[in-house]
């Protein structure tokens, strides 16, 4: 495993003095709420016989939001419908073969089958606030020239998603129950080391190998192809987040994850702590039900991590530990002191100012 090689005090440093201007970066121009924008903008992506009340205007905050910029950005009817097979027959031959573009909309499609089962959480700061967190971490990453976004999912179970192209999903229930910033900081490294690892791309290849779509593929009537290949990419892509990758892609994002959170300046135990909790939760319980049932045993990630960890990461530990709410109230009274010393606007020398009567 490589190992960090910049001060953990030093990158923690930097995350502070960027998010409050992360949004106005160049490469990443989104701020939080033109991600949901964007993010809103794939609830219409999804097959119209698998959701026909999301071609309404949503009439959530981020639904709405989603529609400012989403007009003409989701194809539809027979165009949505080809574009899919094209996605399909191109996972059915070799990876070599999709390129960057293609992989950021397989991942766009994929995205829209998460939040075609649940929306995005309405509360808009901590979406922006997810948003910088993991945007700066996907800075430090092997890819940090995706165009990365992050959403929080209104679910109350303890999950997180990925999807190819730079998409990561954390579910409301998971944002509440981390102790603090590191640990959510360690999931996010986790899912981006999936990403950059093509992890779900591969899974998705596999299955469509495997025949999977050979029907959809092979009508011949072309009303028939445009349900049947829209249905069936639905289809793969639920099934994949349903089942889960294979283990040893796990493993590897524990491994990786762990050392790109001490890269971008956290503790890279807050994996660990992460795990231990999922070690101790019960199998029956609904919150952890999807995570456990979709992950190799808690125990047997936190023993191969040991391994793989020894003592090489214990120099990047001992940060003050900040809960994600003392966080997002820490940068809500940035932004308000900002905004109280932004100087008055002024009129040109030599100008008069008109003067309301």
């Amino acid at each position: 495993m490589k190992l960090p090689n910049i001060s953990p005090r030093a990158a923690s440093l930097s995350w502070l003095m960027l998010l409050p201007g992360l949004g106005a970066a160049p490469a990443y121009s989104q701020d939080g709420g033109k991600a949901l924008n964007l993010l809103g903008s794939f609830l219409r992506q999804a097959a119209p016989a698998e959701a026909p009340a999301q071609q309404q205007q949503p009439a959530s905050p981020a639904g709405l939001l989603g529609n400012l910029l989403g007009a003409g950005l989701a194809p539809s009817g027979d165009n949505q419908a080809a574009n899919a097979g094209n996605l399909i027959g191109l996972l059915s031959q070799s990876l070599e073969q999709i390129d960057e573009p293609k992989e950021i909309e397989i991942g766009r499609q994929l995205a829209a089958v998460l939040l075609g089962s649940k929306p995005l959480h309405p509360d808009m700061a901590l979406q922006r606030y997810v948003n910088q967190l993991g945007r700066w971490i996907s800075l430090q990453s092997a890819r940090p020239q995706l165009p990365w976004t992050f959403g929080v999912l209104d679910d109350p179970g303890f999950n997180a998603f990925a999807a190819p192209g730079g998409y990561v999903f954390v579910t409301k229930g998971l944002v509440d129950q981390v102790a603090d910033e590191a640990e959510l900081a360690g999931i996010l490294a986790h899912e981006i080391t999936h990403v950059t690892g093509k992890h779900h791309l591969q899974a998705m290849a596999k299955s469509a190998r495997s025949g999977l779509l050979t029907q959809a593929i092979g009508s011949q009537v072309k009303g028939e192809l445009a349900g049947a290949v829209s249905a069936q990419f639905l289809s793969l892509g639920r099934d994949l987040y349903s089942r889960g990758l294979d283990q040893s892609d796990e493993f590897e994002a524990d491994r990786h994850g762990v050392a790109l959170a001490a890269r971008a300046g956290f503790d890279p135990y807050g994996l660990v702590a992460v795990l231990q909790q999922l070690r101790t939760a019960s199998p029956d319980n609904p919150l952890f039900a999807l995570s456990l049932s979709t992950h190799p045993p808690a125990q047997q990630r936190l023993d191969l991590l040991e391994q793989a960890m020894g003592t090489r990461m214990d120099g990047f530990t001992g940060q003050p530990a900040v809960t994600v709410t003392q966080r997002m109230e820490r940068l809500a009274a940035t932004r308000t002191a900002s905004r109280a010393d932004a100087p008055a606007a002024t009129a040109p020398a030599g100008r008069r100012v008109p003067v309301k009567k």
